[in-house]
């Protein structure tokens, strides 16, 4: 099924995340609207703003865990779940 473009499984879960973030994001918009907030970076942000700000980021330490081959890809992971809380908490 996922031969016509050298896909696997976790390239299709991590999309799939992607996608169930966004829907699960739109309806809190939709049921929860939020006014922005002035964090740390004195911009104003919405939710999905930290979500783009946080997956931006997440992409960013990933390449430098594989480019500086600082370990398994799962603890970079870890550091992206910290990333995550902080931007959602402080930005």
């Amino acid at each position: 099924m996922l031969n016509w473009m050298a896909w696997t499984w976790p390239t299709a879960a991590f999309f799939v995340t992607i996608a169930a973030l966004l829907v699960v994001f739109t309806i809190l918009a939709i049921r929860r609207p939020e006014t922005p907030r002035q964090g740390v970076l004195r911009i104003e942000t919405t939710r999905g703003d930290r979500l783009f700000i946080t997956l931006l980021g997440s992409a960013f330490i990933n390449l430098f865990w594989l480019g500086l081959e600082l370990g398994p890809q799962p603890w970079a992971m870890a550091v992206c779940l910290v990333y995550a809380a902080a931007v959602f908490r402080w930005v």
